[in-house]
């Protein structure tokens, strides 16, 4: 699996990432694992989210969850998901405003493409310096492709490592 990337997509707007990979699982499947808190350190290419704290075992519109996070710093974020489409889209957001999205595309025969972004394009001044000095809009686009290579192992039943 060590050859498989994920592709880094380019953004027409600032404070936005995203990448994309091909995934062979049904929509369903990876769907199953996005919509469940307690799945999301297994694939999160970042290393930022030490566990799932609280929330419901399946995300559904409007539900909220918290992790516990470490970015320089441990800290623990509470979001809220704001967009939901039973194996086609789930995102959600947080106090900070940013978006994390990830959109589902069945190709056919088992295979589906996964596309995840990050938008901070709309967001307080606040969240702009803490993206700053955290260097996050520099270090999204290789952490996303490095989850999504890591959803599709664990989708395809690779081992992960």
């Amino acid at each position: 699996m060590s050859d498989v990337r994920a592709e880094i997509l380019p953004t027409d707007f600032p404070n936005t990432t995203a990448a994309r990979i091909i995934i062979n699982a049904p929509a369903s499947k990876i769907f199953d694992l996005l919509a469940n808190p307690a799945s999301h350190q297994l694939f999160d290419g970042s290393e930022t989210i030490q566990s799932s704290i609280s929330g419901p075992e399946r995300l559904f519109l409007g539900a909220q969850f918290s992790m516990a996070m470490k970015i320089k710093l441990p800290y623990r974020i509470k979001n809220t998901v704001v967009a939901f489409e039973e194996d086609k889209q789930i995102s959600w957001s947080h106090l900070m405003k940013w978006r994390w999205q990830y959109e589902l595309i069945d190709l056919g025969n088992g295979t589906t493409q996964v596309t995840e972004s990050f938008d901070a394009s709309n967001i307080p001044f606040f969240a702009k310096y803490w993206l700053r000095i955290t260097g996050a809009i520099a270090h999204n686009p290789k952490w996303m492709a490095k989850s999504l290579v890591k959803l599709k192992a664990i989708c395809e039943g690779a081992n992960t490592r």
